[in-house]
C-alpha cells in the first residue's frame, strides 16, 4: 500500500471511530453532514474517494479541523524521552510538541538541587505557573522564597526575578511555559 493509501485509510478510520465515539448512527451522522447514508458509508469503508467539498463539513461535524482529520501518523516520536541537565541538576520531558494552544510548552522537570544563594534569578515577559507532583520545590521569587508542596501550584509574572529548585530532596514538577519561559526553563 502507497503511503497516501495509508493516510487515505487513516482517515478513514478517523472518520468512523468519532463518529462511533459520539454514538452516531449512519444516518445521524449524514444528516449533520448534509451527505446520504450510502455515501458516507462508502467514505467509511473505503468504496468511495473523499471529496474535499465532503471532508471539510465532515471535519466540522466531527468537532476537529481538516489539519487534524489528515495528519499522518507517525509513531516514531510517540516516546518522551528525557533531556538530562546534570549541571543545573534537572531532568525535563517535553509534554507538547512545538508550542501547543495558545503559544505555549508543557513540560514535567525532575529537579534534584536546590537553589544555590547568589544564583542570578531570571526575568523575562510572560507568566509561568507549575504545580508540583512530588517533593518540595522552592521558589525564589523576588526577594521572597516560597516553599511549594506536593498538590500544590504556583503562578506567577516572569518579570520578577525568579528560580526554582528543590527543597529537602527532589522535586518533580509540571510547568506550563510561554515561549519566552520555554526559551529561559528549558534552554539546553
Amino acid at each position: 500500500m502507497t503511503q497516501d493509501g495509508v493516510l487515505d485509510g487513516l482517515v478513514r478510520e478517523r472518520i468512523r471511530g468519532l463518529r462511533v465515539a459520539r454514538g452516531w448512527s449512519l444516518d445521524e451522522m449524514a444528516a449533520r453532514c448534509h451527505l446520504s447514508p450510502s455515501t458516507l458509508s462508502r467514505i467509511e469503508t473505503g468504496h468511495r474517494r473523499i471529496a474535499l467539498d465532503q471532508l471539510a463539513p465532515i471535519a466540522r461535524v466531527l468537532g476537529t479541523t481538516l489539519d487534524q482529520l489528515v495528519a499522518s501518523a507517525d509513531d516514531g516520536d510517540v516516546v518522551i524521552r528525557p533531556h538530562r541537565d546534570e549541571a543545573r541538576g534537572r531532568t525535563t520531558w517535553l509534554l507538547s510538541r512545538g508550542f501547543g494552544p495558545n503559544g505555549v510548552t508543557v513540560a514535567k522537570m525532575r529537579i534534584t538541587k536546590p537553589v544555590v544563594p547568589g544564583t542570578e534569578l531570571g526575568v523575562h515577559p510572560g507568566t509561568d505557573w507549575f504545580t508540583v507532583l512530588s517533593g518540595t520545590a522552592m521558589l525564589l521569587l523576588g526577594e521572597r522564597t516560597i516553599l511549594v508542596e506536593a498538590g500544590e501550584a504556583a503562578e506567577f509574572s516572569t518579570m520578577t526575578p525568579h528560580a526554582i529548585g528543590a527543597h529537602g530532596g527532589p522535586a518533580e514538577i509540571l510547568c506550563v511555559l510561554d515561549h519566552d519561559g520555554q526559551r529561559t526553563h528549558l534552554r539546553p
